[in-house]
């Protein structure tokens, strides 16, 4: 149960920020964010030894007017791809920070996703359920991308009820916290300075991980995987620079230590 936070204030030195969760099962090969792909060699973010993809990816500034960007992807539910001509999902935030348009005749080989694109001047989000594609530009203020959509409001008869439940109770708390604390603007530094607020928010404000709403979870099946949260990217967008942080759930307890990436 991926989750984003993304906030926007067009007036802030840093206008974008976002928070994102990525939950999957904790068996699952991967490595910690760097620069893997030789054919984009700013790009940097975690790779998947799977599927080769990532589930995050961000791109400096390279001068000339160009922005940095973000790209975030998240599962979505829906109708699936023919599992001969399936293309991996995690291929698309390497398409959509190199400025690639996703290509509208090549989405039923992709399983359902939202992936989220994100540059100081604005954002937004592709989302597609199997049969049918929306792009929607973000307005300012804080929005919540869950795997069932924006806001959690997607609808899918897809989603299982008891995830819509956890889903939800996801949203109602975390929103409300990351709205009653100040909101930061990232520059150089710890990561206790530059996020200030948001940070012990981040690494799951206490909540434990069995608690329906909580953000940093852990569960594990009758037959012994466990699946939960693994990593937690907070990114901070401004018109000049990108700051990423990096956080790893570790097994042995369930608060990230949160590291800076060379961008």
């Amino acid at each position: 149960m991926c989750t984003a936070f993304v906030s926007i204030d067009p007036g802030s030195a840093v206008p974008v920020l976002l928070l994102s969760v990525r939950d999957e099962y904790t068996d699952r090969r991967w490595l910690h964010p760097g620069r893997y792909w030789p054919d984009q060699p700013d790009v940097v973010g975690g790779l998947d030894l799977d599927a080769g993809g990532t589930w995050l990816a961000v791109a400096p500034s390279s001068g000339l007017g160009v922005e940095p960007v973000a790209a975030c992807l998240l599962n979505g539910f829906g109708h699936t791809a023919d599992p001969h001509q399936r293309f991996s999902r995690g291929g698309l935030p390497l398409i959509a920070i190199s400025g690639q348009p996703i290509a509208s005749d090549r989405l039923e080989r992709y399983d359902p996703f939202h992936l989220l694109i994100a540059r100081p001047s604005g954002v937004h989000v592709v989302s597609w359920n199997g049969s049918s594609v929306e792009d929607t530009e973000l307005p300012a203020g804080l929005t919540v991308i869950l795997n069932d959509g924006l806001e959690g409001q997607a609808g899918s008869g897809a989603c299982p009820p008891h995830i819509r439940t956890t889903m939800n109770a996801r949203l109602a708390y975390f929103r409300a916290r990351l709205q009653a604390v100040a909101r930061p603007e990232p520059a150089a530094g710890p990561a206790e300075d530059a996020w200030g607020e948001w940070l012990p928010i981040a690494r799951g404000d206490g909540l434990p991980p069995d608690n329906p709403a909580a953000l940093i979870r852990r569960l594990e099946s009758p037959s012994g995987r466990v699946w939960g949260s693994v990593s937690l990217s907070m990114v901070a967008l401004s018109h000049e620079h990108v700051r990423y942080d990096f956080g790893t759930v570790p097994d042995s307890d369930s608060s990230p230590r949160i590291v800076l990436v060379a961008v």
